[in-house]
């Protein structure tokens, strides 16, 4: 059984709703998730020791939260490469933060992601529940 670390900032708990739904995606795949709120990651000390990842910010005016860019940074230095992983987030006209969170992973951590980002309004509108749980098992696959 592998562990995986939901990390996600949010305003609205919009976010928050989809890293839970997310997560159950992760236990039905027989794994454990672990869902912490920006806040609660302090260095690179805290993200160490999972076996999988997903990020998630909402979007604000075009951007993620900053609480989520801090954890970024931090990540960095968290030594992820080839880690199975995957980006998320809520938003209310566009969505880039899901994106942009998506790119860092694959690009700088050098991850190994999930077929793309997940972008939600919400978990529970236009069958956002079911997305997320099998955006959580598709995680959970790649263990």
């Amino acid at each position: 059984m592998g562990k995986v670390l939901i990390v996600y900032a949010s305003r609205a708990d919009e976010t928050k709703g989809i890293a839970e739904v997310i997560g159950e995606g992760v236990r039905i795949s027989g794994h454990e998730a672990v869902i912490k709120r920006t806040s609660e990651i302090k260095n690179e000390e805290d993200l160490k020791g999972y076996d999988g990842y997903a990020f998630g910010s909402a979007t604000y005016h075009g951007e993620m939260i900053t609480a989520m860019k801090q954890i970024l940074f931090i990540a960095e230095r968290a030594e992820l490469k080839s880690k199975p992983g995957g980006a998320f987030g809520a938003y209310g006209w566009s969505g880039e933060a899901a994106g942009r969170i998506f790119e860092t992973m694959q690009h700088i951590y050098q991850m190994k992601m999930v077929a793309g980002p997940l972008m939600l309004k919400a978990s529970w509108v236009e069958g956002g529940i079911e997305m997320a749980q099998e955006y959580g098992k598709s995680i959970g696959a790649m263990i």
